[in-house]
């Protein structure tokens, strides 16, 4: 196995040992697709490192979670030698690498735009501060629940404090969980707050700044492609 395989036409930059990977060092262009899949990767490795494996293989990460070998020794090149060869990846110093790679060693703060019952779960949800999350605001317009807090202990705060409250908990992420009639109006209240980065639960298309990055989750579309899968399964099978 190659470990800090170089992409073609592109050397690999050599992080020495024991040195961050400096988001400043980066190379450009590099892709979305390429940052999920990342994302992907520290998953397998937290999942190894509960089982105690120090050392991991392209190869044997691969096989293990059905991924593509030249595929993850192609992403990882784009940042250093992050391996060491005739060894393959400690799995506690790549994890490190990846989480300071996607900005994860530091606890980016979150705002939920919408107390109701989506709005509430996902404040409530515990994986995302194991991730690096922390929810810091719920906002809502309905002033019975103003003031109030989630079961986790996430405050409700009114909608028109969105700007104050970003800038005083220095809040970097939004969620987007209200209706489609409002989601607009509440995508431009954020960027009226100066957050530049939304992940939108709202179905539809939303307008955003092209300083402003948008992620929009449609839970319907979702559905809609499992009951495709299970339409052409019934299909196949009544012939």
């Amino acid at each position: 196995m190659i470990v800090g395989q170089q992409s073609r036409g592109r050397p690999a930059t050599r992080v020495p040992a024991g040195e961050k990977f400096s988001a400043r060092r980066m190379l450009p262009q590099i892709s979305e697709a390429t940052t999920n899949r990342l994302s992907v990767y520290l998953r397998c490795l937290n999942e190894l490192d509960a089982e105690g494996i120090r050392t991991v293989s392209s190869k044997m990460l691969a096989e293990r979670f059905d991924l593509n070998a030249a595929q993850i020794r192609k992403d990882l090149a784009h940042f250093g030698e992050l391996g060491v060869r005739g060894v393959g990846y400690y799995v506690r110093d790549l994890k490190r690498q990846l989480r300071h790679i996607l900005g994860l060693d530091r606890r980016l703060k979150v705002a939920i735009m919408g107390a109701g019952n989506l709005g509430l779960a996902l404040a409530d949800y515990p994986g995302f501060f194991r991730e690096g999350f922390r929810i810091a605001a719920l906002f809502d317009n309905f002033h019975e629940k103003i003031g109030q807090h989630s079961r986790a202990g996430v405050p409700i705060y009114d909608i028109k404090d969105l700007r104050k409250i970003t800038v005083r908990e220095r809040i970097m992420i939004a969620v987007i969980a209200v209706p489609l009639s409002s989601a607009q109006t509440v995508v431009d209240k954020i960027v009226a707050a100066g957050i530049k980065a939304i992940l939108n639960f709202s179905p539809g298309a939303l307008r955003t700044p092209e300083d402003v990055k948008l992620k929009t989750v449609d839970l319907t579309v979702l559905l809609e492609s499992l009951s495709f899968y299970l339409a052409r399964g019934n299909g196949a099978a009544d012939a």
